[in-house]
């Protein structure tokens, strides 16, 4: 049987300045010795192992992602080969739609690679494509056309609406 931990505030009932030496030393917080797991690592080599088996070898050191900034959201990839042989399930989806010969690809998000052939005649309207992909396509009379995000004047016009709208409330 275990008995109930005396509290370290109660062993220090009447000592005066509570085992911090100088009075002042125990004011404030700059005395206190650091906040939540401070002191649990790397140099003070205290209690190394249960923050190992908590959190693994991602506490220590420093992560380059905080400092990177944002990264640009990553296109999906999409093949020449892959829409040349599920052209049906793409029609059936709504991604690809097909008038008189030629097929219209809705593939905003996605980045079109050149691996495969392009025997259709195809319109595709992507968000990037790689250089043979776009040559490719040209070779069969298809075209790729390249959503690019709003453009320097549209943005720099919405945010002036948006300050004069914020004022006017």
């Amino acid at each position: 049987m275990r008995l109930k931990k005396r509290h370290k505030s109660s062993r220090f009932r009447g000592s005066h300045t509570h085992g911090r030496g100088f009075k002042k030393k125990a004011r404030g917080s700059g005395h206190q010795g650091g906040v939540g797991m401070a002191g649990t690592g790397k140099r003070g080599d205290q209690k190394k192992t249960l923050v190992l088996n908590l959190f693994g070898n991602d506490y220590f050191g420093k992560d380059k992602t905080l400092r990177r900034g944002k990264s640009k959201p990553k296109l999906k990839e999409i093949n020449l080969q892959y829409i040349e042989d599920n052209m049906a399930s793409l029609i059936k989806k709504g991604i690809a739609k097909e008038s008189s010969g030629v097929y219209e690809l809705n593939l905003k998000g996605y980045k079109v690679l050149a691996k495969g052939e392009a025997k259709l005649k195809l319109k595709i309207s992507c968000s990037a494509c790689s250089a043979s992909a776009l040559e490719k396509v040209k070779k069969n009379s298809g075209s790729i056309e390249i959503d690019k995000k709003e453009s320097k004047e549209n943005k720099q016009a919405k945010t002036k609406i948006k300050k004069v709208n914020s004022k006017k409330v």
